[in-house]
C-alpha cells in the first residue's frame, strides 16, 4: 500500500509539478488536492491552469479541490503554498498530526525545523523531535530550500568536505518560472534583465550555512563561513544559472575541485531513493556549458550541472552552476525529502 498524499497549493506551477512527479510514483499516491477560497469545492481541472507539457495526470483530473485546512484524507501533506498563508496552514497540519513537507519559506530558519538536503544534512532530521516535544505537535514540518540554494548547495558541500570553505561570492540569473504564474510581467521579461527578487539574496546568503551546519545538542550550529549573493531574474523559462566564486581553507588544483565534484555521492544514492539522481554534481567539460535550454533536465532535473572551473583572480575557484527551479528547485526536492523519510521510518500511514 502506497502512502497517501495531500497537496497544499495544488493549482500553482510547484503544485503542478509535484502532481506530475507523483503520478505512478512507488511509495505515494495523491489522495487530496488543496488550495486557495476561489478553487475550493471546483474540479481540479477546471481551475488549474496547467502549464506543464504533459497533460494533467488521469488519476487526479476530476478530483475536487479542497481547502488548505486539516482535516484531510492522507497521511501526509506536500506544501507549495505562497509565504502569505503558508506558515499558519502548515502549522496547523502538524499539529493536527500531519507529516508537513514544505517547499514554502516561513519555516526553513525555524531553530527546530530541519531545511533539509538528503545528499548533505539528513542528520538533521533528529530535529523533528525536538520541534514535536518543544511545540507538543503530533506531526512535524520539514522543508527543503530556496530554489537557488539547493542548485548552490549541492555543489558547495563536496567541496567543503574536502577543503573547507572560507568565503564564497554568487550571482545568479534566476528563471522566471521561480516567480509562479503568472509571475513576472511579459513586456518586463522580455529583452530585459530584472536586478531585484524580494528576499532571495538573504535566503542564499543565509539557507546554506544552516545546512552545511550541525545539530548538536538540540540546536543547529551554523557553518562558519560567508556567502555574498546577488540575484536577477532574466527571460529563461526554467533553470537557474549561478556564476559561483568560492575561497578555500586549503590549497588544491582545479583538477581536484573537478574530482571532488564529480565523484560526489550521498545516503540517497546509496539508499537507491526514487527520485535521487544518480550524481546529485554532473560536471561538463564543454566551455560554453551549462546552458539552461541544453542541460536543465540532466539527471531528470535532479542534479545541480557544473561547468567552466577554473582558477578565480580573487578568490580561489570560480565555476557556473545549473539547476532546474520547479524540479530539484522545489517539488522534487520536497519529493526527496519526503522518500527519505520514509527509508529512516519517519512516515507512518495514518
Amino acid at each position: 500500500m502506497k502512502y497517501r498524499v495531500g497537496i497544499l497549493g495544488a493549482t500553482g506551477l510547484v503544485g503542478q509539478r509535484f502532481v506530475q512527479m507523483l503520478e505512478d510514483h512507488p511509495l505515494f499516491e495523491i489522495t487530496a488536492l488543496a488550495a486557495s477560497d476561489r478553487s475550493e469545492g471546483k474540479v481540479y481541472e477546471d481551475v488549474c491552469p496547467w502549464k506543464l507539457a504533459s497533460p494533467i495526470p488521469e488519476k487526479v483530473r476530476k478530483l475536487t479541490v479542497q481547502a488548505c485546512t486539516p482535516p484531510l484524507d492522507c497521511d501526509l501533506v506536500f506544501s507549495s503554498l505562497p509565504s502569505s498563508m503558508a506558515g499558519a496552514v502548515e502549522e496547523a497540519f502538524a499539529a493536527a498530526g500531519y507529516p508537513v513537507i514544505s517547499n514554502s519559506s516561513n519555516h526553513r530558519m525555524d531553530d527546530d525545523v530541519p531545511l533539509l538536503v538528503p545528499e548533505i544534512n539528513s542528520a538533521h532530521l533528529a530535529a523533528i523531535e525536538h520541534q514535536k516535544q518543544r511545540r507538543e505537535w503530533s506531526g512535524y514540518i520539514v522543508t527543503n530550500p530556496n530554489c537557488t540554494t539547493i542548485a548552490l548547495v549541492l555543489a558547495l558541500a563536496p567541496l567543503h568536505t574536502a577543503f573547507g570553505i572560507e568565503a564564497v561570492s554568487v550571482v545568479s540569473m534566476q528563471a522566471l518560472s521561480g516567480a509562479g504564474y503568472p509571475g513576472v510581467a511579459s513586456l518586463d521579461a522580455v529583452d530585459n534583465l530584472i536586478p531585484y527578487i524580494d528576499g532571495e539574496e538573504e535566503k542564499v546568503e543565509n539557507e546554506p550555512l544552516k545546512i552545511l551546519g550541525q545539530f548538536e545538542d538540540g540546536r543547529f550550529n551554523f557553518a562558519d563561513f560567508r556567502i555574498s549573493a546577488q540575484c536577477n531574474r532574466v527571460p529563461v523559462t526554467d533553470g537557474h544559472t549561478e556564476a559561483v566564486a568560492v575561497k578555500l581553507r586549503t590549497k588544491t588544483d582545479v583538477k581536484s575541485v573537478i574530482e571532488v565534484l564529480q565523484n560526489f555521492r550521498a545516503e540517497p544514492q546509496l539508499l537507491k531513493l526514487h527520485s535521487a539522481p544518480e550524481k546529485p554534481v554532473v560536471v561538463l567539460s564543454e566551455q560554453n556549458r551549462p546552458q539552461p535550454r541544453l542541460d536543465r533536465n540532466i539527471e531528470r532535473g535532479m542534479a545541480t550541472v557544473v561547468g567552466r572551473v577554473r582558477k578565480d583572480n580573487i578568490l580561489d575557484f570560480k565555476f557556473v552552476l545549473l539547476g532546474h527551479n520547479t524540479i530539484r528547485g522545489a517539488a522534487g526536492a520536497a519529493l526527496l525529502n519526503a522518500e527519505l523519510l520514509v527509508a529512516k521510518n519517519f512516515l507512518r500511514k495514518r
